[in-house]
């Protein structure tokens, strides 16, 4: 790694071998650098996690972005893509009535040997909007839900998507990706009622991501499906021009749903958080508008995932700051014990890729013991940096990156 990142050196013990591995484990410095950062960021550091180091394994498929997998009952994951290729199949997600939206396979269960297949490409106009990506995808049940969001250009403000619109809705596929069924909802009478311009509030549910709960969501506490999404203060006195974009914003809602493909599409059916009383006791509500952030960081936050954990009962959510979104990008990572929070931050990934976004961490890939996992991002797409990332390995792809979890006393022992 370069200027950015620390090198340490970790002895790796295997006594079933009678041999020791020698293994290079890279903590990014920005990282060690928080301390300068503490009056700004809204959180505790983190103990339990208190650090991610980066042992050098990565692995890079195809020529796409947008990949967040959902692990599936056959085993297998299944991801959204676009704007790119796999192999020779082209998937973009503009203009307007062109727009169209990947889908794909992705088997084996070693990250540094997968099968990538495409399963095709769907068509879903965005107008009146420019732009409709990709959003929550989730396969429960053999049912795979696959989400949609709109975008809006500014040319004034030289960005790349500086509004974010709308979430669309939900189409629906019984076979694992082959068909899909066509929802009623659109652009325009999307899911959630929501509109957006340059002169309209900010959208709420902004880029939804599926909470990763594990194989066919066998780790749900309650059969709900979690869906975490950003948006932006309405209120920010000081708000940076184009601050809603697809990467950047100021606060993270959680929403939920039992899934089926009776409910998916129908508002009705979901519930909101609505923040906690005054026991600590979760509130969750029928109406949007009693939305209450689980993270805040005005003017610094943006696109959200998150994973449970379960070998350490801990969530891990990501958060990238990409404003203004084409160039070098700010993530950083999140651990609870619970769902709503609080949370307390684990790493902060300064110019990390330099230019990452869309980062997750597949549960497929979680060690047995919870203390190794799998980074999966995208990277450069504004920098045309493949093979020059940093990490090295940080591409235009589906980028998946080893990380190691380390406790206090493990990160103390490699600071000596």
């Amino acid at each position: 790694m370069k200027k950015n990142s620390k090198l340490i050196l970790v002895l790796i013990f295997s006594f079933s071998h009678s041999f020791i591995f020698a293994q290079k484990i890279s903590i990014w410095e920005n990282h060690v650098k928080l301390n300068s950062w503490a009056h700004k960021i809204p959180v505790e550091q983190s103990t339990e996690i208190a650090n991610i180091g980066f042992t050098g394994k990565h692995a890079n498929y195809t020529n796409a972005d947008t990949w967040y997998p959902s692990w599936a009952s056959d085993g297998n994951l299944y991801s959204p893509w676009t704007d790119g290729k796999i192999n020779n199949e082209l998937c973009r997600s503009y203009p307007g009535e062109k727009a169209h939206t990947g889908q794909a396979k992705i088997e084996g269960s070693d990250p540094l040997n997968l099968k990538i297949t495409s399963l095709g490409t769907t068509k879903g106009s965005a107008l009146p909007y420019e732009g409709r990506y990709p959003a929550g995808s989730l396969v429960y049940n053999g049912i795979w839900y696959y989400g949609t969001y709109c975008l809006l250009d500014a040319p004034s403000l030289s960005m790349n998507w500086p509004i974010l619109g709308p979430f669309v809705g939900f189409r629906i596929s019984n076979d694992y990706g082959k068909t899909w069924n066509t929802p009623k909802v659109s652009p325009s009478n999307n899911l959630f009622n929501e509109k957006t311009d340059l002169t309209a509030k900010p959208v709420k549910i902004g880029v939804p991501h599926f909470v990763d709960f594990g194989k066919n969501m066998e780790h749900s506490p309650d059969g709900y499906a979690y869906l975490t999404c950003h948006s932006a203060r309405i209120d920010n006195n000081k708000p940076r021009p184009g601050n809603l974009s697809w990467v950047s914003g100021d606060l993270i809602y959680l929403i939920r749903v039992k899934p089926s493909p009776k409910t998916i599409n129908d508002k009705s059916q979901y519930e909101f958080f609505a923040g906690k009383d005054e026991n600590g006791k979760e509130i969750w509500s029928k109406e949007l508008h009693d939305l209450e952030p689980i993270f805040e960081w005005n003017n610094n936050a943006g696109n959200v995932s998150m994973t449970y954990n379960a070998p350490l009962k801990k969530f891990l959510m990501c958060i990238t700051d990409g404003w203004p979104t084409v160039k070098s990008m700010d993530s950083y990572i999140l651990k609870s014990d619970n769902i709503t929070g609080p949370w307390k931050i684990v790493s902060y990934l300064r110019d990390f890729g330099p230019q990452a976004y869309f980062l997750n961490i597949p549960s497929k890939f979680i060690s047995d013991d919870g203390k190794t996992a799998w980074l999966c991002y995208s990277a450069n797409f504004a920098y045309s940096k493949n093979g020059l990332g940093n990490p090295t390995g940080s591409n235009y792809s589906m980028s998946l990156h080893e990380i190691k979890f380390l406790d206090k006393k493990e990160l103390s022992s490699i600071k000596k």
